[in-house]
C-alpha cells in the first residue's frame, strides 16, 4: 500500500539513518552543536536509558496497513480540540513524511534549540553580519499559515525539494518510490504529547508529559502501535537530542 497524498509530486523516500538525517538538518542551517539525531535500539527502560539526553523530539517509522490506514479515517472525522502552540503541517507530496517528520520536530523545539547562525564579517573598510538558515527562514514564512498552506509552501518549495534529494542520495540503500512505510513525530508541547502525522487532519494528543519522560511516554505509543502488527519488522525509532556542551 502506498502512501496516498493529495499531489501528484512524488519523491523518494528519506532514509531512516539518524547519520542522513544530521547532514540533512545541518545542510539545512541547524547547528552542529544544537542537536543530533541517534537511533533508539528498544523500547525497553535498559535501552532508552542509553539514549542521549535530554530528548527533544522522536521520530518513529512503520508499516501502512488496512488497520491503521482505516483508525487514520475514522480519526480524521473526530473534532480535534485547538493545540495552541503546537507546528503542525499536512502531507501533501508523496513520499516526504521523513522531511516532515524533522520538520514537525524542530518546529516544535525551536525555543530549545538555536535555528539562526551569526556571522560577522569584518574587511579594511567595512564590518557587516549576516544572520539566516533555511530552516529559519522556513518557520518564519510558515509561522502564520494553517497545516495545508505550510504543506503548499513546502510542495513549491525547490530548495528543500533539491535537499531532500541529496539526502535521499546519501543514504546507504537505494531508493525506490514504492513504499508502504510512514515517518510521524512525537514532540512535548505544552504539558502534552502530541503525535504529528501529516496524513492526519490534526496533532493527537496522548495526555500530559514533560520534557524529562517524553522519550518513555512516547515509547508506550509506539509500543500499542507495535502490538497492533506483531508480525511485521519494519519499525525504526529515532530520538533527536540536545547536544551537551
Amino acid at each position: 500500500m502506498a502512501e496516498k497524498t493529495s499531489s501528484s509530486k512524488r519523491w523518494l523516500p528519506l532514509e531512516a539513518n539518524p547519520d542522513v538525517m544530521n547532514q540533512f538538518l545541518w545542510g539545512l542551517g541547524l547547528p552542529p552543536g544544537e542537536a543530533e539525531c541517534n537511533d533508539v535500539y528498544g523500547l525497553d527502560e535498559e535501552l532508552l536509558a542509553m539514549v542521549p539526553q535530554p530528548v527533544l523530539a522522536v521520530l518513529f517509522l512503520y508499516p501502512i496497513t488496512p488497520q491503521n490506514e482505516q483508525e487514520r479515517l475514522q480519526q480524521s472525522n473526530i473534532k480535534q480540540d485547538p493545540c495552541e502552540g503546537v507546528y503542525f503541517m499536512r502531507q501533501t507530496v508523496g513520499n516526504a513524511c521523513g522531511t516532515i517528520g524533522l520538520l514537525h520536530a524542530i518546529g516544535n523545539i525551536k525555543s530549545q534549540i538555536k535555528l539562526a547562525y551569526h556571522i560577522t564579517v569584518n574587511t579594511w573598510c567595512f564590518n557587516f553580519s549576516v544572520e539566516n538558515s533555511f530552516l529559519d527562514r522556513f518557520y518564519k514564512s510558515t509561522a502564520s499559515m494553517d497545516p495545508m498552506e505550510r504543506a503548499l509552501y513546502l510542495e513549491n518549495d525547490r530548495e528543500m525539494e533539491v535537499a531532500h534529494s541529496d539526502a535521499v542520495a546519501a543514504g546507504e540503500t537505494e531508493a525506490s518510490d514504492n513504499v508502504n512505510d510512514h515517518f510521524i513525530c512525537y514532540a512535548c508541547v505544552n504539558g502534552q504529547l502530541y503525535e504529528l502525522d501529516g496524513r492526519k487532519t490534526a496533532p493527537v494528543s496522548h495526555g500530559p508529559s514533560s520534557p524529562n519522560s517524553l522519550l518513555q511516554d512516547a515509547a508506550k505509543v509506539i509500543k500499542g502501535m507495535i502490538a497492533k502488527n506483531p508480525d511485521s519488522m519494519n519499525f525504526n525509532v529515532i530520538a533527536i537530542s540536545k547536544k551537551q556542551a
